[in-house]
C-alpha cells in the first residue's frame, strides 16, 4: 500500500453542481466528450481517441463483468439491502449491508424463497460476511434472478437500477464475471472505436480486475496515511504481460483504460517497469508523490471530490493540472461520474 503522510483529504475537495452528474450515458457510447489533458486542454470526443494514440502503443482494458450484486431481502420483519463487494469463497461474499445494525452474527437474511444467506461475521462501516445457501455457478444464477445492477449511490433511481442499466452499466469488454461496479472508462468504447484503434496500429490487450463497491466509499479520515483501501482481486495473464513488455521495449506507450487497469498494472510491475503475470488481491492506494512504473496515458471518467480516484488522477497528471482540468470541465458542461464523459490524461514528468 502506498500513501503520502503529508496529504490531507481536504486538499482534494471541489464543488460540483448536482446537474453535472450524468444519470444516463450518451448514445452511441463513443459520442461522449473527451477532455485531453496534457500541457494544454483540448475539447474532443471519444471517437477522436485513435488520433491521440501512436502506432506501437498498447491499449489495456478490463474484461471484468458486473454482477447484479445488489440484493433486497428481509431478516424477520426488517428490510435489508446488501451490496456484495468481494468474493471470499464459492458461497461467501463480503457485503455492505443497510441497516447493518439490524443484523447479528448467525442470523439469516432471506432474499427469495430459495435464496438465503447467513451472517457469519460483522466488520466496520456496515460490512458483513454472508454465506449463501448456494455457491459457484448456482450463486451467479441466483444473483441474475434476484439481484439488480449495483449502480453507484450518486445515480438516483427511486426503484433501483432498471432494464436499461443492465446494458448501460456493462462494457463491451465484459467477459469474466466478478465485479460489483463497472470499470467505467470502458463504457465509452464501441466496436467501431476499437476497430479504429487497431487500424491506428495500437494493440488492445485485456486484464481482469474485479471492481468492488469499496471504490465508491468516501475517504473519512483527515490524513490520507490513515485511509484503508478495500482489496480487489485481479489477474494479468502471461500473454498480456508479454505483449505489454514487447510494446514498451519497442518504444510504445502503455495506455490504461481506467483507474482499475492502472492500479493493477502498477501493482504487477517491477520497479523497472517490467510487467509480471499476476493473480491476487491489490489494495494499492496512489496519491501524489507516487512514482509510476509502467502507465503512460490514462483514459478515465471524471471522479468524485475527495475520492481515492481523484487523488489517483492528481498523482498521475499533476494536482494543479487536474484541478484546472476539472474547473474547465465543470464550466464547459462535461458530464461527471460513471455515466459521464471521459478524459485522456498524460502522465506528468
Amino acid at each position: 500500500m502506498y500513501s503520502s503522510a503529508a496529504m490531507k483529504t481536504i486538499d482534494f475537495d471541489f464543488h460540483l453542481p448536482s446537474e453535472a452528474i450524468a444519470e444516463r450515458p450518451v448514445s452511441p457510447r463513443d459520442a461522449a466528450r473527451l477532455l485531453a489533458v496534457g500541457e494544454s486542454l483540448r475539447d474532443l470526443h471519444m471517437r477522436d481517441l485513435p488520433g491521440l494514440l501512436e502506432p506501437g502503443d498498447v491499449l489495456v482494458f478490463n474484461d471484468t463483468r458486473v454482477l447484479p450484486a445488489r440484493l433486497r431481502g428481509r431478516r424477520g420483519e426488517a428490510r435489508i439491502e446488501a451490496t456484495l463487494h468481494k468474493q471470499e469463497a464459492v458461497n461467501e461474499w463480503l457485503a455492505f449491508a443497510r441497516p447493518a445494525k439490524r443484523l447479528r452474527q448467525g442470523e439469516t437474511v432471506t432474499f427469495a424463497e430459495d435464496f438465503l444467506a447467513e451472517v457469519v461475521a460483522k466488520g466496520e462501516g456496515g460490512e458483513v460476511r454472508l454465506r449463501f445457501n448456494v455457491g459457484g455457478a448456482d450463486l451467479i444464477a441466483a444473483l441474475q434472478r434476484h439481484g439488480e445492477m449495483p449502480l453507484p449511490p450518486y445515480i438516483k433511481r427511486e426503484a433501483g437500477a432498471d432494464e436499461r442499466d443492465k446494458a448501460d452499466y456493462q462494457t463491451m469488454f465484459a467477459e469474466i464475471e466478478g465485479a460489483v461496479a463497472a470499470p467505467t472508462a470502458g463504457l465509452h468504447f464501441t466496436p467501431n472505436l476499437m476497430q479504429a484503434i487497431r487500424d491506428r496500429g495500437v494493440t488492445p490487450v485485456p486484464l481482469t480486475l474485479h471492481v468492488g463497491a469499496g471504490t465508491f466509499l468516501p475517504v473519512k479520515v483527515d490524513d490520507l496515511a490513515d485511509h484503508r483501501m478495500h482489496a480487489e482481486y485481479g489477474e494479468v495473464s502471461a500473454e498480456t504481460a508479454q505483449a505489454i513488455n514487447k510494446a514498451r521495449a519497442a518504444g510504445g506507450r502503455v495506455v490504461a483504460v481506467g483507474t482499475t487497469v492502472l492500479r493493477l498494472l502498477e501493482s504487477a510491475a517491477d520497479e523497472d517497469g517490467t510487467l509480471r503475470p499476476f493473480a491476487g488481491d491489490t489494495d494499492i492506494f496512489i496519491t501524489p508523490g507516487y512514482r509510476f512504473k509502467i502507465v503512460d496515458l490514462l483514459v478515465t471518467n471524471f471522479h468524485l471530490p475527495k475520492s481515492t480516484l481523484f487523488m489517483l488522477v492528481c498523482a498521475f497528471a499533476g494536482m494543479e493540472r487536474m484541478k484546472q482540468a476539472y474547473k474547465h470541465a465543470i464550466a464547459t458542461g462535461y458530464r461527471f461520474y460513471s455515466y459521464g464523459d471521459g478524459s485522456l490524461l498524460k502522465r506528468a514528468t
